[in-house]
């Protein structure tokens, strides 16, 4: 099992709860308990029927300039009929302070002391060779805060609390929180995980690369997150960024560097203002909002009644100056009004009055729908934005994916932005993916039984207050000359406008060592505006392995995107057979999904047979030909229906990937959910089990044959050893895997043999 990892520059403070039963390590001068359990991950005793359960863990971190205050509540339950003695142990950094420890029952007043470093790492060899688990080796390094013995009675509970405090480290405008968790992929123990954040300066940003979060902003300098409930059992470290404003853009560059590339991956954080509208009700760049809807046959009943008030929402929801059209369409097309009409009474109640007038029969004429969208003139200085329903293929008229796909590509002169709505699946999912991304937008499915009105609502919400339109970025010099070459591979490739409690995420790929500066411009607030930013790459470490692992996630999703548009060109297919040759171009495509896929550990439903015990991973040809096949019934031959759908919202996540995503989750054809457990990222290393053990994606990468050069004990003095090196470069967790693990250490495959 896996236990947790630090990022760059970022304290780590993980938690071990021992349980007292009466004998002691012989290797140390302190007393510990036969029995240990970690509330990151799971309970390790010597004394089987001696063994609490932690049943969740509440954090709750307030952040003061700087000072992080973080009060752990571990709820622990005793299942067994005697009474179980505890102490806590928490390995913790330099600088870190103990404010309080306290727990239920009439016991000893509680205590808490800082081990030096030097107890702390016998206690480590002590605790490793005595249990001979893994999951605890990620400790080695840090010094421990030891706790007072505190009692759990038989068949009863126990609420233990810690508060620490320390500081936090700052890069620049940005301030990083670590609170670390198991990695381990069968962590089960649910975190409620809330920060705080309160600072003199404007926060205009918090983002977590290791969970989904829920924000909510009291002010512009006090804000909260907290981990999403459906992440609160995601193993691994929470980990959170904020930053603070130093003018009216502002950015922070996180970067991982890789010698084999020539420079390494970054991932640039940028965010305007918290408060850049100070006029909601007008705001400096106003919408134009035209919504296209299907009134074909298949639209009758309640989708048509729910499209009628999501309508209206969305009209009513504009602001003061702000403009809109509705166009309809079956084998034919209606218009609202001949151009945009500004938001008024007046004009509300004729577009309600036309929305209740839609009747609903004929078929799907698309091709035409979007024409006539994109050809209306938008009023000057709007932001014209289009939201295109539709439930059904093009049936009338241009029925061509190819031919319908060129509108948006090359039919729309007033880059208007494209947000497609699939209702039900009986839909071309590729067709609406790229009509939305060539326009800086993005694409909608709603499921049966779903509401039309809910999910149109979630959108249009997500565009309230734009900031930063027409956004585009480039590398420049220390001159301030382009310099493209410093950077590739880009994600995203057509950056997103930016709107109210938007953030900017871009990865890629840098060259050299030199400061990378970026040129950031666009339409800021109704004027044409450029704002710069210079880096250092001095501060990037292995430790950020989050970062490659994110572009590596959203480059698949190119890829894959690319597969499928190539679908759409007719191609009968990619499977070589007798007297055929795959295309050339499809083929390069897979092999490099499949060169990512095995690399980084980030697999999708076309290679989550890698993960399978049958694959053979350094089986090249095969494993290429797998996935080909694959993306041809998949990717290529399926261009509607629930099979389709699902391949858009998985590749639609992955593409805008902004945290890690450790079980390599997704839905398959049938929208079930599938998860993938033999495959493990530890810090920035992935792991694969095959044959009874944890194996290093590095030495498969390498082409070598998966024997070991050398062997090593668990708990042997080499052992030991070699956890230390790991650590000093923040890689002890590729230790930490459950039975015999082979990994690349200098240059060498070196197994850790479990007896």
């Amino acid at each position: 099992m896996t236990m947790q990892r630090c990022s760059v520059g970022i304290i780590c403070i993980p938690l071990i709860l021992a349980f007292f039963a009466g004998d002691a390590f012989a290797q140390t001068e302190q007393r510990f308990s036969r029995n240990i359990i970690i509330p990151q991950s799971r309970s390790f005793a010597v004394d089987r029927n001696a063994r609490a359960i932690i049943t969740g863990v509440k954090a709750d971190v307030v952040v003061v300039e700087q000072v992080a205050t973080t009060t752990l509540l571990i709820s622990l339950q005793n299942p067994g009929n005697r009474r179980l003695e505890a102490e806590m142990i928490v390995p913790v950094p330099d600088g870190a302070v103990v404010k309080g420890f306290t727990f239920q029952g009439a016991a000893p007043e509680p205590t808490a002391r800082l081990l030096p470093k030097e107890e702390a790492r016998k206690t480590y060899d002590a605790i490793v060779r005595k249990l001979k688990d893994p999951a605890l080796l990620e400790f080695i390094g840090y010094n421990l805060i030891q706790s007072s013995v505190f009692p759990i009675e038989p068949r009863g509970t126990q609420k233990v609390k810690l508060v620490y405090e320390h500081i936090l480290p700052a890069d620049g405008s940005r301030i990083d929180y670590v609170l670390p968790r198991s990695e381990s992929l069968n962590y089960r123990v649910p975190w409620d995980v809330t920060v705080k954040i309160k600072s003199k300066k404007a926060v205009s940003a918090v983002y977590s690369p290791s969970h989904k979060l829920e924000k909510t902003r009291a002010s512009e300098n006090v804000i909260t997150a907290r981990i999403a409930a459906d992440a609160r059992l995601e193993p691994g470290s929470f980990l959170l960024s904020y930053l603070v404003e130093d003018r009216e853009m502002t950015a922070s560059l996180i970067a991982y560097p890789d010698p084999k590339i020539g420079g390494g991956y970054f991932l640039l954080l940028a965010s305007p203002p918290a408060k850049a509208i100070k006029d909601k009700d007008s705001p400096a760049i106003k919408r134009e909002v035209t919504l296209v809807i299907d009134r074909s046959g298949s639209m009758r009943g309640e989708k048509i009644e729910q499209v009628r008030e999501a309508a209206f929402q969305v009209i009513g929801g504009l602001k003061k100056g702000e403009a809109f059209n509705i166009i309809i369409y079956n084998e034919g097309v209606d218009l609202f009004s001949e151009a945009p009409v500004l938001k008024t009474d007046e004009n509300l109640k004729k577009a309600w009055k036309y929305l209740e007038e839609i009747s609903v029969q004929g078929g799907t004429n698309i091709h035409d729908a979007l024409v006539e969208a994109l050809r209306q003139k938008p009023m000057e200085g709007m932001l014209p934005v289009v939201m295109f329903l539709t439930d059904g293929l093009p049936t009338i008229g241009e029925t061509s994916e190819v031919g319908i796909r060129k509108v948006a590509e090359k039919g729309n002169p007033h880059n208007k932005r494209i947000f497609t709505f699939g209702v039900g699946v009986d839909v071309n999912a590729p067709l609406l993916d790229k009509i939305a991304s060539e326009t800086r937008a993005t694409s909608t499915y709603v499921l049966p039984k779903e509401n039309v009105e809910v999910k149109l609502g979630q959108v249009f919400k997500r565009l309230s207050g734009p900031i930063l339109a027409d956004t585009d970025l480039d590398v420049i010099d220390k001159d301030k000359k382009p310099a493209p070459a410093r950077v590739s591979d880009v994600m995203p490739g057509k950056l997103p406008d930016l709107f109210e409690g938007d953030q900017l995420i871009l990865l890629g790929q840098y060259k050299g060592n030199d400061p990378l500066s970026f040129s950031l411009s666009g339409n800021y607030l109704g004027k044409k505006r450029t704002f710069e930013f210079s880096f250092g790459l001095e501060k990037a470490t292995t430790r950020n392995s989050f970062v490659p692992r994110l572009w590596a996630s959203r480059k698949i999703a190119v890829l894959v995107d690319a597969i499928r548009q190539l679908g759409g060109n007719g191609h009968p297919t990619t499977v070589a057979g007798p007297g055929t040759r795959p295309d050339p171009k499809i083929q390069e495509l897979v092999d490099e999904v499949v060169r990512l896929s095995i690399e980084f550990g980030v697999l999708t439903e076309y290679t989550a047979f890698i993960a399978l015990e049958g694959t053979n991973l350094t089986d090249e040809i095969t494993n290429k030909r797998t996935a080909l096949e694959n993306f041809r019934s998949r990717a290529i031959g399926t261009r509607s229906g629930m099979g389709a759908v699902n391949q858009s919202m998985n590749n639609d996540y992955q593409g805008k990937q902004r945290e890690l995503n450790r079980y390599n989750g997704y839905y398959d054809k049938n929208m079930n959910r599938v998860v993938i457990t033999s495959v493990q990222q530890v810090n920035d290393r992935t792991f694969y089990f095959k044959g009874g053990q944890w194996i290093d994606s590095r030495l498969v990468q390498a082409g070598k044959d998966i024997k070991p050069d050398e062997i090593i004990e668990f708990g042997s003095e080499e052992h030991l050893r070699l956890a230390r090196e790991l650590a000093a470069e923040g890689r002890q967790g590729t230790l930490s895997l459950p039975g015999n693990t082979i990994i690349q250490h200098n240059e060498k495959a070196v197994m850790v043999r479990h007896k």
